[in-house]
């Protein structure tokens, strides 16, 4: 399923990423690799605050709709 239909504080593994090479390079890069732990920390407008390794990272629903769990 996509991250944005994840439920908040469950933790998830990345399973795989979509989109563009670009749009994958950018995932990559906020730390998005498939087998990488997230979880859905808040919801903000339609937008997600995941936890993401050590960090938190704000993405759209758009690009969250990449990242499947």
């Amino acid at each position: 399923m996509p991250l944005y239909m994840a439920q908040i504080g469950e933790e998830y593994l990345v399973k795989k990423i979509g989109g563009l090479e670009e749009t994958k390079h950018h995932l990559k890069n906020l730390g998005f690799v498939v087998g990488s732990e997230v979880s859905v920390v808040a919801v903000m407008c339609g937008n997600l605050i995941v936890q993401v390794k050590d960090a938190r990272v704000a993405v759209s629903k758009e690009l969250a709709g990449k990242i499947m769990v």
